[in-house]
Formats: C-alpha cells, sequence, structure tokens
C-alpha cells in the first residue's frame, strides 16, 4: 500500500508492504532503473549508494533491540531520492514510520515544518534522526559494558559469561554493519553526492559527525569488552589455578597420612603393633608429618 504525504514542493511517498502492481507504478511513472526495483525485492543487500542523473537510490542499514532487548537486529532502510520526491520502501526502520507519521499530523494540523522544504532537507531529517536512535541504542550497549565492569568480581561467573557473550555478538553486529557504510558517507561530504539545493555541505558533514561518533564509539566498545573478557577470563584461571593448589595441597598431605593408616590396617604384624601405645604414636607421627608438610610448603612459598 503506498502512503503519501506532500510536504510544500516535495512528495513523500511510504510503502510499507510493496505489491508488484506498486513496483510497477514506479517503473512507470519514475523510470527507475529495474536493477533498484530488485534490490528492493529483496533482502539482506549490502549498503549502497547509487547515483543517476534523475535520483539517487540508497540501501542503508541500521540497528535495533529485539523485542526482548537483549540482542541487536539490522533494519534494511530503502529509500529513493529525486528533487522533488522521497520514497522509502518496505518494512523501513520504526524511526522512518513515526517521521512519516508525525509529519502526516502536522499537515492535517496546518503546523507543516517549514525546514522540510525539499527532498535534501527531509533526507537529511531522516539520516539525522536514525543516527541519533542510533546513538540511544550504543549508550545502552555502554550501559551494558559498564555493568559487566562492576560485576567481573562477583561469584557468579556464569551470569558474567553470558552478559560478555551477548555484548561481544551485539558489538560485533555493530562494527560489520557500520564499517563498510562510513565510505558511503564520506560521499556525501566530498560532493560526489550533490543533492538538488545548495548549501548542504554543513548539513551532509553533521551527518557524518554523527556516523563518525558511532563509529568511533563502536569501536571503543570493542576494544573495551575485548580488555573486560580477557581480564576476566585470567581473573577466572588464576581462581581454578588456586582450587588446583589448594587441591594439590591437601592431596599431598594425605597422601603419607593414607600410606600410614593403609600400612598398620593391614592384618600383618608390625612393629609396635602390640603396644599399648601404638594409636598414640600413630597419631603423633600423623601430626609431625602434617607439620613438616606445612612447614616445607610455607619455606617454598607454594602457600
Amino acid at each position: 500500500m503506498i502512503e503519501q504525504i506532500r510536504l510544500d514542493t516535495v512528495k513523500w511517498l511510504h510503502i510499507l508492504y510493496p505489491s508488484d502492481e506498486d513496483y510497477n507504478l514506479l517503473i512507470n511513472e519514475y523510470q527507475f532503473h529495474p536493477l533498484d526495483i530488485e534490490d528492493c525485492k529483496t533482502r539482506s543487500q549490502r549498503s549502497k549508494i547509487d547515483i543517476y542523473d534523475d535520483y539517487y537510490f540508497l540501501i542503508l542499514h541500521f540497528p535495533y533491540f529485539d523485542k526482548v532487548n537483549r540482542f541487536i537486529k539490522i533494519k534494511e532502510v530503502k529509500i529513493f531520492w529525486g528533487k522533488d520526491f522521497i520514497i522509502t520502501i518496505g518494512s523501513a526502520h520504526w524511526v522512518i514510520r513515526e517521521l512519516f507519521e508525525e509529519s502526516r499530523r502536522q499537515i492535517n494540523e496546518g503546523q507543516q515544518d517549514r525546514y522540510l522544504d525539499s527532498s535534501d532537507m527531509l533526507l537529511y531529517r531522516i539520516l539525522e534522526l536514525l543516527m541519533k536512535e542510533t546513538q540511544v541504542l550504543l549508550q545502552r550497549i555502554d550501559t551494558e559494558i559498564d555493568l559487566i565492569n562492576k560485576e567481573m568480581f562477583s561469584r557468579n561467573a556464569d551470569k558474567i559469561i553470558e552478559k560478555i557473550s551477548i555484548t561481544r555478538k551485539n558489538v560485533i553486529l555493530l562494527n560489520t554493519t557500520f564499517k563498510p557504510q562510513l565510505r558511503l558517507f564520506h560521499k556525501f561530504e566530498s560532493g560526489e553526492v550533490k543533492g538538488y539545493v545548495e548549501d548542504m555541505e554543513e548539513y551532509w558533514g553533521n551527518i557524518l559527525d554523527y556516523y563518525q561518533k558511532n563509529w568511533d564509539l563502536i569501536e571503543d566498545d570493542g576494544e573495551l569488552l575485548e580488555g573486560l573478557s580477557k581480564t576476566f577470563d585470567s581473573m577466572q584461571a588464576n581462581r581454578t589455578n588456586e582450587i588446583m593448589k589448594m587441591l594439590t595441597f591437601i592431596s599431598t598431605t594425605l597422601l603419607p597420612l593414607t600410606f600410614l593408616t593403609g600400612l598398620y590396617g593391614m592384618n600383618v604384624a608390625l612393629p609396635f603393633g602390640g603396644h599399648p601405645m601404638t594409636f598414640s604414636m600413630i597419631i603423633g607421627v600423623m601430626l609431625l608429618i602434617v607439620i613438616f608438610l606445612i612447614l616445607y610448603f610455607k619455606r617454598k612459598r607454594w602457600m
């Protein structure tokens, strides 16, 4: 279904669930390239911007949290951008949907945003909102990393491992999504993507600044998470070594005692076997062995 609003001289078409009839209308009315239409019909496209004489076609990717707010997923944003129109295709990011509904409400109330007077400014507004929403998501990632840092010295290792694994998965997905798009947004500031109105360089530069800041945050989060993961692994390895050290100490101490009690537990004649103080002597020897081993271990600084 094609929904449409008009902002001053700009027409915005939002096609939520496009049908073949909708695609045919776009080809016949706007003469879009058939390959662009094919890209609209398929998912998981790479990020790109196709430059034509009379329009641009953009495929961008932006993150969002799933319904349980644990794992990050990626939403494709497909936009046709012409001199007097913007067309958003498919199940776009909810930010675009909200902006479309808000713009329609303002038009109905006679309060149209005076800054959205060109397709360039409308595209800038869409990208700006997507960048801000991404920043909010990255702040949540930062908060999760701070919690991992605070809980690292707790005894609940399984919970920390789960948090590190989930957060690392999210950061890796953000990294693989944002890195290819950085070169794409540089095309706006460099002038390779000129747009249709003048004096947009500062606006495109602002979008690039947003994106560069988000990319820097993702890189910082990745490095910080990697450091926390290595620190936690070292702590767990050290804790395991301490446990093994204590178990080894106990085993080494019990070994001669077990030998002695096993020896005198045999039903054969042994030295002092019939002496009335045999039990006390065996206990005394065992205590001496334990004391000797403790002193020896301390002297070697093994405990």
